[in-house]
This record gives C-alpha cells, structure tokens and sequence, in this order.
C-alpha cells in the first residue's frame, strides 16, 4: 500500500485500517464546506454527520481534552499551512473550518492530543525506533531523541507504559507514532498513528545514546536498567517509582526478599544521591533529598543481590575492560572508602562475560556489578570508554597542580574540584579503585588528573 501519493486525511482513513489514529473529520474545500472522511468514537468509519454543527459536536464530546484543533492543508503542497490548537468553543471551530474551507484549503478537525501528558511521540522505520516525551513525532528532527534497535524500543516502551505495542510492523515502510497512559483516538487505545509512508530500501542503525529526553523522564539509573535487560542482561528485579510515570517494574527475582531502595537522578550523579541496603519511605527519601523535584526523577525499589563480591567494570583508554572489586557489597568501594582487593578468577570471568554481552549490543559500557556466587548481576549501565589509563584518570598537561588528599571524602572532593582554577590539573592522595565514584566525580570535570599513592 503506497500512502505518500494520498491525501492528508485520505491518509488518515487508510492509516485507521491499520492502527488507532486521533478522532477527526475532514473537510473539502468551498463556501460550504464539505465531509470528506471522520473517525469518531461511537460511530462507524466514515459515518457522514447531518451538519458541520453536529460533527463538531460529537468530537468535543469524544475529546478527552475537551478542546479541538484545527488542520489546513493543500494535497499538492507540502507547506505548512493554519494550525489553531486546541481550540475550546464549538462557535470558534465552526467559524475556523467555515473560513478556512472558503479560502481554497482543505480542512482536518481533530481531537487534541496533550504530548505532554508523560508518553511519547516517535517513529519507526528501518528496523529502528526513536521517541522522546514531550513533544510530537517531528522530534527526531531534534537532538536528544532516544535511539534503539525496533524490538528493544517495544519491549522497554511496553514495559514502562504497561501496554503492547501494537504497531504494525510493516517493513520499508515510515511511521509516527504516540504513546499515551490514557486512553485516546477512536478506537480507544494508548497508540496512535500519525502519518505512514513507504521507504524502500531504508536500513538504520540505532544509536544507543544516553542521556536523552526519555532517559530523564524515568532517572539515569532506571533507563539503564531498562536497556540492559531489554536486551537480555541478568537485572534484579525492579520496581520503578517515577514522578511522571505510573509504577512500572522489569528484571527478575534475585532469591532475596530484601528490598534496596536508590534514588535515580535525572542525570548521573555519582555517589551522591541515597542508596540503602533495606526499606526507606520513598515519599520521605524525596522530599528530604530533593523537596523541589528538580534533581531525581524516581526511586528504584530493587530486589537485594546477596553479593558475596561487588564492583564495578569501565574500559580504559587503550580499549581494554578493566574489573575492580571488594568482597561483600560495594557501596564502600565505590565511595573511595574501600581500596579495590583480589577477585576469584570465577567471578572476572563472570563480569567480563557481563561486559561482552552488553558490548556486542551497544559498544562500550561501564557499569556496577554483584556477584552472588553463582552468577554476575548488573547494578547500573552507562555508555562509553573512558580517558582512564592506569593513575591516570584524566591524561593532559596543567599549569598548576593542586592536590587533594582522599582521606577527606568525596563530599570535600566535589567540593574541592568545582573550585579549581582555569589552567589546574588534579593529584588525588590515596588508594581507591578508578572504578570509583571518586574517580567518576574527577572524569566529569574533565581536567587533567592522576591518582597517587601517597
């Protein structure tokens, strides 16, 4: 089925055939305007209403919104043309389609759709799946959309929005879509459809990079998460407690009943935000760490790994893995409290075997690990190398160098780092893993900085 050739809202009428689409009736142009297609709940496709005064009627009766928008287009131009959103008065759609339809355009009534009511708008083609929140499906115009492989994007966007995606899977051919966590267009669902078109020939490759748009809508940690067991690592089971999503939960069972809680940032913020080993209110945790909601997105209640060994894995500059870790759990490695000790080769092979899944999937990973004994869990995902190289964290040249003694805490280590003069480099005094939140906090900042014993 070729759909480009047709017109907008004949378009819409062949789209209706395949996937749920926005509630509309359209107009031909004329003095007296005249239906040419409709979509509303409750009648059947392409009912023809008695008047423009009763088509209108029926849509903002339909419209969860309550309000109406208002399409102009001509078929043999692609231009944009009038678009009056989400328009309240019935008198005042009747007056626009009138005038509009008089000046020689076509004319497309439809519901209005609030994209920003915590889903996303996005598109499908050539094997790849791109959205973000807040926004229409012309966001992959944009920087910041989410990039995934078609069946990752499915499994994760059915996941958080606990719907299937029913979209169909048409190959070489474009879609726009929308998600919503109610109920919308004519048929009802969470899905719309926008626009398809066919692209033969098209292949695409999804570029798996965060943050993005969607990744800040659920917390840095929480995405992560998401795409590791979206493409088959072993998650514990997690539940997702987010300030503009509904409760959503992934992974699976550990064998432990304990719960950890952890707070997700909007961004990655190493180390500085609650972890705890055990329930805490997470409505107390939120308003104590973040009483404006400027700063973590949502709270992970996440099945307790047993760790008889935790760490955390980057690859350094010279491309190569590098697994550090402590016996037990590993909040005090990380923190630069613990000095990274000897793992059983068992559990490094675990871990690298971690790593080279997720590498032939997305390219280079850093992330936090636990080992129960029996197999290796991910904690945390990010993507990307490193500038690390041995001590050095950050390599380069500086004018001064200021020195930071470790004893202090990674608090005192924020602290001294944000203050550092154009032009200084960094020498850290101490042992602590470059897996580190210390060695995290100093990467950030980018300036050159080594690590020194003593």
């Amino acid at each position: 089925m070729v759909l480009r050739h047709f017109r907008k809202d004949e378009s819409l009428d062949r789209l209706a055939e395949l996937v749920n689409v926005a509630q509309f009736v359209s107009y031909t142009p004329g003095s007296i305007p005249r239906q040419a297609y409709s979509r509303v709940r409750g009648f059947r496709p392409n009912h023809t209403f008695s008047n423009l005064a009763a088509a209108i009627e029926a849509l903002m009766e339909q419209s969860p919104e309550g309000t109406l928008n208002v399409r102009s287009f001509k078929p043999d131009d692609p231009r944009s043309h009038e678009f009056l959103y989400g328009l309240a008065r019935s008198a005042d759609v009747d007056a626009a389609v009138r005038r509009i339809a008089s000046s020689g355009l076509n004319v497309i009534v439809n519901e209005t759709v609030d994209v920003k009511d915590g889903g996303v708008s996005g598109v499908v083609q050539g094997g790849v799946m791109e959205f973000a929140p807040d926004d229409t499906p012309r966001c992959v115009e944009k920087p910041g959309t989410a990039s995934l492989p078609e069946s990752v994007g499915r499994k994760l966007l059915a996941t958080v929005y606990g719907i299937p995606l029913d979209l169909p899977n048409r190959e070489e051919q474009r879609l726009e879509f929308t998600v919503h966590p109610k109920p919308r267009g004519w048929k009802r669902t969470h899905i719309l459809g926008w626009e398809l078109e066919d692209t033969p020939g098209v292949h695409l490759n999804a570029s798996y990079i965060w943050p993005n748009h969607f990744s800040r809508l659920l917390g840095d940690k929480a995405f992560g998460l998401l795409v590791g067991w979206s493409i088959g690592l072993p998650v514990p089971r997690t539940t997702v407690l987010a300030r503009r999503v509904a409760p959503f939960s992934f992974g699976e069972g550990t064998g432990s009943a304990e719960v950890w809680i952890r707070t997700c940032p909007f961004e990655q913020v190493p180390g500085k935000f609650t972890t705890n080993h055990g329930w805490l209110d997470p409505f107390l945790l939120l308003s104590r760490e973040d009483p404006g909601g400027t700063r973590i997105a949502s709270v992970l209640a996440q099945a307790a790994v047993r760790a008889r060994y935790s760490g955390a894995l980057i690859v350094q500059a010279s491309g190569t893995p590098l697994v550090e870790g402590t016996p037990g759990e590993g909040e005090g490695l990380m923190k630069g409290r613990v000095e990274p000790s000897g793992l059983p080769s068992a559990v490094v092979a675990d871990v690298l075997g971690l790593y080279e899944n997720a590498r032939k999937e997305l390219g280079a990973v850093r992330f936090e690990w636990a080992h129960d004994g029996n197999r290796g869990w991910l904690l945390q995902l990010h993507k990307g190398a490193t500038t690390t190289q041995g001590n050095v964290l950050v390599p380069g040249t500086a004018q001064a160098w200021r020195k930071f003694d470790l004893s202090k805490g990674l608090e005192s280590l924020r602290t001294f780092v944000s203050e550092l003069g154009e032009g200084d480099g960094l020498i850290l005094i101490g042992r602590v893993g470059v897996t580190s939140h210390v060695a995290d906090v100093v990467r950030k900042v980018g300036r050159p900085a080594r690590l020194s014993p003593q």
